[in-house]
């Protein structure tokens, strides 16, 4: 038998469905991972100074719409 809980989220699910829209399942790296942490400064320090990386992150700033957000 479903819980109350259950009923309502399938609900939901269905609503969402309907609305045309379907889960979808992403997998990112886990951030609690020993080693995370320099394998990320690892990575930093191979885009610092790269001028695609520059480009890029001008072109970031420069697109996103940041109103409301500070």
């Amino acid at each position: 038998m479903a819980t109350p809980i259950a009923r309502r989220v399938g609900r939901h699910r269905e609503g969402l469905r309907a609305a045309g829209l379907r889960p979808v399942q992403i997998w990112v790296p886990d951030a609690r991972r020993p080693g995370f942490t320099e394998e990320c400064r690892r990575q930093s320090h191979v885009l610092a100074g790269d001028p695609h990386e520059r480009e890029t992150l001008d072109w970031i700033e420069a697109t996103s719409d940041t109103e409301g957000w500070r």
